[in-house]
Formats: structure tokens, C-alpha cells, sequence
């Protein structure tokens, strides 16, 4: 069994993930939209910043997070090389990390990204033995 990845530090509401959001440009904004799916899956997604980027947990074990760089954003996986990714969006050749790259300008499969998001969550609650 993999070991956890865990953040003791995610809280319900984070004020330096909000903070990240409004200080930054527009590929900030790309990633914003995503990262409020992963804090609306259920009531037990936590959140905190890593190494510098907004962190969602389930409790304190993480499950996905948002990165802004100078020409895209990326919605990342913790565990993404075990998720079924149907519409092929995951990049990464990692041994459990994957992310989905957000482009200005060029169009996202919403339900694809959205599908992913509720398979992390719900993979992180298995991990854990958590119920929906």
C-alpha cells in the first residue's frame, strides 16, 4: 500500500489559498474555477497551501492541487497515475503524480476535468476508508 501524503496543517478554509487567487495574474484565474471543484466535493476537503500552491485534502491526506507558471496552469493529481482518465487529459510520467495543463485561450473538456476531479476525491476517501 502507498503511503499517505499528508498536510496536518489543511484547515476547512484557508486564508492564504484565497490570497494566492486575488494576488495573481490571469493564469491564476484558469486554475480558480478548479480548484472551487475540488473544495466542493464534500464536506471533509480540506485546504492548504504546498510548496506554494493551493492544496486540497480530504482531511489532512491530499488529493489535488493548482499551480500557476508563466504559460499555463495545472490541475494536479497526488495520485493521478491510478485514476481512469477516459478523455486522456492527464500528463506526467511520475510513479502517482499527474496534472491536467490549462492554456490561455484554448478550450478545457470540462466534464473531463470535472470527472477527474471526483475520482481523485473519492480515491483519496478509499485510501483512507472514508464514506462518500
Amino acid at each position: 500500500m502507498t503511503q499517505i501524503f499528508r498536510l496536518p496543517s489543511a484547515a476547512r478554509r484557508d486564508p492564504d489559498v484565497d490570497a494566492w487567487f486575488t494576488s495573481g495574474d490571469e493564469i491564476r484565474r484558469l486554475a480558480e474555477p478548479w480548484f472551487a471543484r475540488m473544495r466542493a466535493c464534500g464536506p471533509d476537503v480540506r485546504e492548504v497551501m504546498h510548496d506554494g500552491y493551493p492544496t486540497a485534502c480530504v482531511g489532512d491526506a491530499a488529493f489535488g492541487y493548482v499551480g500557476a507558471f508563466k504559460a499555463h496552469a495545472n490541475v494536479g493529481f497526488f495520485y493521478g497515475a491510478s485514476l481512469d482518465d477516459p478523455a486522456g487529459l492527464l500528463e506526467g510520467s511520475g510513479k502517482r503524480m499527474r496534472h491536467v495543463k490549462l492554456r490561455r485561450g484554448q478550450p478545457v473538456d470540462a466534464v473531463g476535468l470535472e470527472t477527474l476531479i471526483t475520482a481523485a476525491w473519492r480515491d483519496i476517501q478509499g485510501r483512507l476508508d472514508f464514506p462518500d
